[in-house]
């Protein structure tokens, strides 16, 4: 890899680092083309990304960013997950760590916070973002169809009651 292009990739992943919430170190053995390949579109389907990294190069794209208490967990053969949403790129590793054994969480941080691989897993237990969102809106939305059943409701009892005289009448 020549100057350029290391410096291009330096710049990119600093880029990445001052725009992520979480960032998750990951360390991979044996994992095949196929197998990242396919991690990368699960974090792309989920709005987070994933990039086997250079350690010493990643290393020097933190300093300056909130992320720099990762470099000591730049050793080895790593990689990284990050995301906007703090829980969608924790949700898609802590799933893809759990179903493939060559993939292992080391560590990660959230913002200038610090995290282990068990506080990662507990990240990704929570709702994300837009369940959240959703949620919300449902409790917004409830209030009001239940204060509609409720005025609805005893003119309907009233009908019930008029059509049950008049048929008692008419038998």
């Amino acid at each position: 890899m020549h100057r350029t292009q290391k410096a291009k990739l330096v710049e990119t992943l600093q880029q990445t680092f001052n725009e992520a919430e979480l960032v998750i170190v990951t360390q991979s053995n044996g994992l095949t083309v196929a197998e990242v390949t396919d991690l990368r579109q699960k974090m792309r389907q989920s709005q987070a990304g994933y990039k086997v990294t250079k350690n010493r190069l990643a290393k020097i794209a933190t300093k300056g960013t909130k992320f720099e208490g990762l470099n000591a967990l730049f050793t080895g053969p790593t990689a990284i997950a990050w995301s906007r949403d703090p829980v969608s790129a924790a949700k898609v590793t802590v799933t893809y760590a759990n179903a493939n054994d060559k993939i292992k969480i080391v560590g990660a941080a959230m913002g200038d916070r610090m995290l282990g691989p068990k506080e990662v897993d507990d990240l990704a237990k929570l709702p994300s973002l837009d369940e959240l969102r959703g949620k919300i809106i449902g409790l917004i939305q409830a209030p009001a169809s239940k204060i509609a059943r409720v005025l609805k409701e005893p003119g309907g009892q009233l009908a019930r009651v008029v059509n049950a005289y008049a048929s008692k009448g008419s038998a």
